[in-house]
């Protein structure tokens, strides 16, 4: 159904019909639309443009449509430009005339963005939620293995041994970040476009603050052009979408490298992995790589978006039909990879005598001889050069710096006393680490408890989140 046509004398060309439509890709929308077309008809009742019976058949109308598209039994058409050409047919073909009534004071402009507003809202709590599940499993994992010694990496080179609890709580760390990204655009961008029109506001609904209050926003928008043009909505989830899936490239290159046979740290549980068509002996990590491949295309879609938007002048251009496909991607992707990569971390098993074995190589515990010194008074610089010449020494003698005997130690330097055997270990580098966040089994326990508080204030925000939601677009 067009919605649009009385100036022209013909319909548009087929190749323009095919182009412009769009339903194949924005009837995800129809549940949102539904809902905010309800708040509208009743602000075109509170203004006396609709009469309240005819407000009353066309909210019921709505809220059956509402009901047949969830049941499958009302779809879009050929004819149907885009889903409010389609929900508008929808009306029109169970009330007459009077299915059109409710376009009155306002606009597709106005009502896309609402929409899309609404549709993001849902969907950034849905993934926030399902980002908790994921920190849940790191912070049990990080508890579980809390005590176990693993190399630390810098560069991919042996840096320092650490808790490799440690390593696990990261993850944990920069998903609370991304869960803090969602909390802050759910609060900077409840701001109802309704009533904005085409882009001039409206003549016929003078209150819009009625619809938006009704609609869950916390204010509206302060200039009609601005509501209509404005994307950075969008784009702000697709940076947030896009950070998850870098941090999720990042897990899943990590448990890609530690489940090879020549790192040999992880067990990979059989659901979490897949076979080769040839090689029988193959254990894949496909849900880790799977992981680190779909990041590319959540920053594909936040590059595509801002690439659309750069140049469009004045209020609205057809131009942001274009923000949507990448956006619809990006949320389909994470809510699939999520639960997969969630359960792949919950499953994954590590060998603790293997990670603690490589923990003290590639003279990885030099930087205790420099902190040794460092704390008997030797200036750190001359520490650090010290120490570096304990390195040139074992490796002339085919040993790593720990292996160095007493007499090889005081022949660098006669600060290099015995006592520095309490802390040439592994375990003795990691324990003396209590700073805040440091590696240290104690620093750990605190830093885990930490972040299941934060996760728990998440939890219940976003619990909180979703039944308000629901109370609001169920009529």
């Amino acid at each position: 159904m067009a919605l649009w046509g009385g100036r022209f004398a013909q319909g548009p060309a087929d190749s323009v019909a095919a182009l412009s439509r769009s339903t194949h890709f924005d009837w995800v929308l129809a549940p949102y639309d539904i809902r905010v077309n309800i708040a509208h008809v009743r602000s075109l009742r509170a203004s006396s443009i609709l009469s309240e019976g005819d407000a009353e058949k066309i909210q019921v109308t709505l809220v059956a449509l509402g009901e047949e598209i969830s049941a499958g039994s009302f779809a879009p058409i050929e004819s149907d430009e885009d889903v409010h050409a389609a929900i508008e047919r929808g009306l029109t073909e169970r009330l007459g005339a009077l299915g059109g009534a409710f376009r009155a004071g306002r606009s597709r402009n106005d009502l896309v963005v609402t929409d899309f507003k609404l549709y993001l809202l849902d969907h950034l709590i849905e993934i926030g939620a399902a980002l908790t599940l994921l920190i849940e499993e790191f912070n049990a994992k990080a508890d579980e293995y809390k005590d176990a010694i693993a190399p630390g990496f810098t560069h991919l080179q042996h840096a320092q041994p650490i808790n490799f609890g440690l390593e696990l709580a990261k993850h944990s760390q920069a998903l609370l970040r991304d869960q803090s990204r969602i909390r802050d655009w759910i609060a900077r961008n409840s701001i109802s476009p309704l009533g904005a029109g085409a882009l001039a506001g409206s003549a016929l609904v003078p209150q819009p603050q009625n619809s938006a209050s009704e609609l869950g926003f916390e204010s509206v928008h302060a200039n009609s052009i601005d509501a209509v043009s404005d994307r950075d909505f969008v784009t702000e989830a697709l940076f947030i979408l896009a950070s998850i899936g870098i941090h999720l490239s990042r897990i899943g290159e990590e448990y890609t490298l530690w489940s090879t046979t020549e790192f040999g740290w992880a067990r990979l549980d059989d659901a979490f992995s897949t076979g080769s068509s040839i090689m029988p002996q193959k254990k894949n990590p496909d849900i880790a790589e799977l992981a680190r491949g779909k990041s590319g295309r959540l920053v594909g879609n936040l590059t595509s978006v801002l690439t659309m938007l750069k140049g469009l002048p004045f209020a609205y251009n057809r131009d942001l039909q274009e923000d949507k496909e990448p956006t619809f991607d990006s949320v389909r992707t994470l809510l699939t990879l999520l639960p997969a990569l969630t359960g792949m971390v919950s499953t994954t098993s590590f060998n603790r005598e293997v990670m603690a074995s490589g923990s003290i190589k590639g003279h990885a515990l030099a930087t205790e001889i420099a902190d040794f010194l460092a704390r008997g008074g030797t200036p750190f610089a001359r520490a650090h050069e010290i120490s570096g010449e304990c390195v040139r020494l074992a490796e002339s003698l085919g040993k790593d710096v720990h292996e160095l005997s007493d007499q090889e130690l005081q022949s660098i330097d006669p600060g290099l006393t015995p006592d520095i055997r309490l802390t040439l270990s592994a375990s003795g580098a990691v324990s003396s680490r209590t700073s805040i966040g440091g590696t240290s089994t104690e620093s750990l326990i605190k830093q885990i408890h930490l972040l299941n508080q934060r996760n728990q204030a998440d939890i219940e925000f976003f619990d909180r989140k979703r039944s308000d939601f629901l109370e609001m677009i169920h009529v």
